[in-house]
């Protein structure tokens, strides 16, 4: 197996497949960093390198962005991280397992715009559906395709 040049960088705050990402980091030996706020208590373990950032509203985005290099993969739900992480070349995936790329992500900002509009003036939506084991799953076969793809590329 060849090694990938890489880190795995989770945007830790809410991630409900931390353990799904370092089970498939560990296979391909493929270091993690896990980001999140001093409100979310994180352990580390063999491949998981936990960052503890405080607590205001883009800490952990902030220290991503400042962390992230050319080829990491970058796991988070928040268009705005996922923007400046494809700004910088990097592999992006959501907690639910798509695909972030530089041709939908200028849509996807001017949704979250628009639903911050909205929600600005009194109109509230649902929240996103609690994840699955099913999307859990999902994840874990959408990261480990990337991480191949990467791999076979190298």
């Amino acid at each position: 197996m060849t090694k990938l040049n890489l880190q795995i960088v989770v945007d830790g705050d809410a991630c409900p497949v931390k353990s799904e990402i370092a089970e498939v980091a560990r296979i391909f030996q493929v270091p993690v960093l896990l980001v999140a706020s001093y409100d979310h208590f994180m352990r580390e373990q063999a491949g998981v390198t936990v960052v503890q950032v405080d607590r205001s509203d883009q800490s952990a985005d902030l220290y991503i962005a400042n962390h992230i290099h050319h080829g990491d993969v970058v796991v988070t739900q928040d268009y705005g991280l996922a923007a400046l992480a494809l700004s910088k070349s990097c592999h992006v995936i959501s907690f639910r397992g798509m695909y972030y790329s530089d041709e939908d992500i200028e849509q996807m900002l001017d949704r979250r715009h628009h639903q911050a509009k909205a929600r600005r003036n009194g109109k509230h939506s649902k929240g996103p559906k609690p994840i699955t084991s099913e999307d859990k799953t999902f994840f874990q076969q959408k990261l480990t395709k990337l991480l191949q793809n990467l791999q076979e590329n190298v």
